[in-house]
């Protein structure tokens, strides 16, 4: 069972999903986008499996969450901090998976590593990592569109996802026809799963509760020049990637991991972006070694 959460940042509500024992070692997970907390329940049986108390909090404006005018990358991981204090957690972990990559990787450049431990993130839309839209070249011409329209037309970025938001929460049918078209074989075996689709999909839904604009806020953000340096941060981050991706070419996050000084490379043969799903024991079986108590 998932247990429903909120915490108050100020005049703000933060609200999130939980899965797991609620005695376990804490994994914060970042979702993608389209998609709210509710995609932790994709991991629900992972996160037992191996002993985790998984949260997975809605960023600013989407699902339950409120919006934050002039939210930051910091700011996010400022908000992380505080819901794993108000948790109990002085240790915990960090992960984001596609558009939640980002805020994983920002959480290892502003957060304490005495706190936290673990950061892993899984084919993640790194596109402002070196420069406004570095990664355009390597992106579908969908994708390569969003950047150009986020940066320098944001009505015509804005108007993109009010119909991806309609689309998800209209025509439900026509949406995940339109995913899985556009996602690998390996991924299409993972969407093949019913319950998988359902709570995929309910994730993405949710995603629009209070329309686009807490998305379209997440993902500018994502392809504007971000204000910190990975080539800086030295301590342990972990990379997952599918090389058969056709969301984020692996080469994108190959790119980063190689100017990450602490970069940890996973790469998986015929992988899609889905492998955050296919591949959780594995990916939450490092996070939970991360997070054993540490030996006396």
């Amino acid at each position: 069972m998932t247990r429903e959460g909120s915490i108050r940042v100020g005049n703000r509500t933060v609200t999130y999903l939980e899965a797991g024992d609620p005695a376990d070692p804490l994994v914060l997970h970042n979702h993608g986008g389209p998609s709210s907390r509710l995609e932790a329940e994709l991991f629900e049986k992972s996160a037992k499996a191996n002993g985790l108390r998984l949260v997975c909090a809605d960023r600013p404006g989407m699902g339950g969450s409120d919006p934050q005018p002039g939210r930051t990358f910091e700011g996010w991981t400022d908000d992380l901090l505080l819901l794993a204090d108000s948790l109990g957690a002085h240790r915990f972990a960090v992960t984001g998976w596609s558009e939640g990559g980002p805020w994983a990787l920002a959480a290892a450049a502003y957060l304490d590593p005495a706190r936290l431990v673990h950061v892993s993130c899984i084919a993640g839309g790194n596109y402002g990592t070196f420069g406004a839209n570095w990664a355009a070249k390597y992106l579908s011409s969908v994708d390569a569109l969003g950047g150009r329209l986020a940066l320098h037309f944001h009505p015509g970025f804005t108007l993109m996802y009010e119909l991806l938001g309609m689309s998800a929460t209209h025509f439900e049918d026509r949406y995940a026809k339109a995913i899985t078209k556009s996602v690998s074989t390996a991924d299409r075996e993972v969407l093949a799963d019913e319950e998988v689709l359902r709570q995929f999909l309910g994730a993405s839904r949710e995603c629009f509760r209070h329309g686009a604009d807490g998305l379209v806020v997440d993902a500018t953000m994502l392809y504007q020049a971000w204000p910190f340096d990975m080539t800086q941060v030295t301590r342990p981050v972990h990379f997952w990637q599918g090389n058969a991706d056709t969301l984020v070419p692996e080469v994108i996050n190959k790119t980063v991991a190689d100017k990450t000084p602490g970069a940890l490379w996973h790469p998986i043969s015929g992988g899609g972006h889905f492998i955050a799903v296919s591949h959780a024991d594995d990916i939450l079986a490092l996070v939970a070694n991360d997070l054993a108590p540490e030996s006396n």
